[in-house]
């Protein structure tokens, strides 16, 4: 019985992988959202018309339901200039330095800010420093990603508290600004936006992403010459929190429709660019899974749906709201999937949850290693899906493809469509189906 299953299982993978492989509409979706639609940040025109979009696409999909589940998100406004440059050095005299505020960040007022700058790499170095050191100057963040990791992902975990925590702690001692590293192992002249976090009762202080390669050239500048200066000017604010909406559609179980498997991405995106690999592949590839359903005729024995969660980059609104609902509705969820670090080559997936369901898993690798899915194994499930956690015995489960790319584009002005290869954001879909239908038919 068990090889008349595998036999079965195998050949439903392969008519997903089949359909996947040689259809557009996943890739003509993203198209869309990316060149008619463009920047979705949380609270922005663009953002309602990507909720608007999405559940129409969803609409026309004859799927069981389909709805909008109300969040209220914040506004947070880039504004119309951004610029830096350092001055006053005894080397080069003046020069034009690549920035971009960070998420949340408040603005430097119209004339800007100009300060001496001290260089840290982590809160250690800061901390030692005090208030004699740092106030009144620009605190320089230059932590790189450690290049040794093989999962850049880690790399990421290793360097991003500088950009959520580092106005706070620079503020406590009487920073004026904060200048970030950009978040990227790559050195390159764009610079990558991200949220940032002020604490209440404590100054906040305008600040800021450089690009690598910049932060480069300001560290070797420092390190001669400690009296230079930097001059930043943004426009940014934070207007009033703006009603906006999470986007569901399900397929409804046909032996258990009260276990719920989610597949998600996150609709909202930095407003750089146009949110293609962050997050428009994990959104389409999330809505495909359900169309795979569809057109394959599979029906599923368990409730599967497809959300795309608003305010993942700065708030977490979407997926702390969806929970809420969760838990308030009493609904039992066994499994959700995220797919949020783009739509490059799958790798595998990796679990949030117990052994057990490690094990069960991992059964299943001699169906997924064909098509290239050989990484399961305990892992990060995903930021929007990560409320979930503690309710019943969900298993939090992260999509992952190759990372060797994601953080050259992410967060940046070029994250765009053409950034994405259709092929590689197919075969993810197709993997996130198939282990969506294993799950449907076995549980965890």
């Amino acid at each position: 019985m068990a090889q008349q299953n595998a036999a079965s299982d195998s050949a439903v993978i392969k008519k997903i992988y089949d359909d996947a492989l040689t259809s557009y509409e996943s890739y003509d979706n993203l198209r869309y959202l990316t060149k008619n639609i463009g920047g979705r940040l949380s609270g922005s025109p663009q953002a309602a018309a990507a909720v608007e979009w999405s559940k129409q696409v969803m609409d026309k999909m004859d799927l069981d339901r389909v709805y909008l589940q109300e969040v209220m998100v914040p506004h947070w406004v880039r504004g119309d200039k951004e610029e830096a440059r350092i001055y006053n050095s005894k080397q080069i005299g003046s020069e034009d330095v690549n920035i971009v505020a960070l998420g949340g960040s408040v603005g430097t007022g119209d004339q800007g800010l100009s300060a001496e700058v001290v260089e840290v790499h982590n809160f250690e170095e800061l901390e030692k420093l005090g208030k004699k050191n740092v106030k009144g100057k620009i605190v320089f963040f230059n932590r790189p990603f450690d290049n040794t990791q093989i999962n850049t992902g880690t790399a990421y975990g290793g360097a991003v508290d500088q950009r959520g925590g580092g106005p706070v702690a620079a503020a406590k001692l009487g920073a004026v600004g904060v200048i970030v590293r950009s978040m990227t192992n790559d050195i390159q002249d764009v610079a990558h936006t991200g949220g940032t976090r002020y604490q209440e009762g404590v100054e906040k202080i305008p600040a800021a992403a450089i690009s690598t390669r910049d932060a480069e050239t300001l560290s070797k500048l420092l390190k001669n010459d400690a009296k230079l200066k930097l001059y930043m000017r943004m426009t940014c604010e934070t207007l009033p929190d703006v009603l906006s909406y999470n986007v569901i559609g399900e397929i409804k179980g046909s032996e258990k429709p009260d276990e719920i498997i989610v597949v998600g991405g996150h609709l909202d995106s930095w407003d750089l660019a146009e949110g293609a690999h962050d997050d428009g592949t994990g959104c389409v590839q999330s809505i495909e899974v359900l169309r795979l359903f569809k057109d394959l005729g599979i029906k599923p024995k368990r409730t599967i749906r497809a959300v795309m969660f608003m305010n993942e980059e700065n708030g977490l609104r979407g997926g702390t709201k969806y929970a809420e609902m969760a838990k308030e509705n009493s609904e039992k969820h066994v499994a959700a999937i995220e797919s949020d670090m783009g739509g490059f080559t799958p790798r595998g997936f990796g679990l949030e949850g117990s052994d057990v369901q490690l094990r069960k898993l991992q059964t299943w690798k001699p169906l997924l290693a064909p098509y290239g899915l050989h990484d399961i194994d305990y892992g990060h499930g995903g930021a929007d899906i990560g409320p979930l956690k503690g309710q019943g015995n969900v298993a939090l489960i992260g999509y992952e493809p190759d990372s060797q790319r994601y953080f050259d584009y992410h967060h940046t002005k070029i994250d765009v469509f053409e950034n994405v290869n259709r092929r590689e954001m197919q075969l993810g879909a197709a993997g996130m189906a198939s282990l969506v239908y294993l799950i449907s038919e076995y549980g965890l």
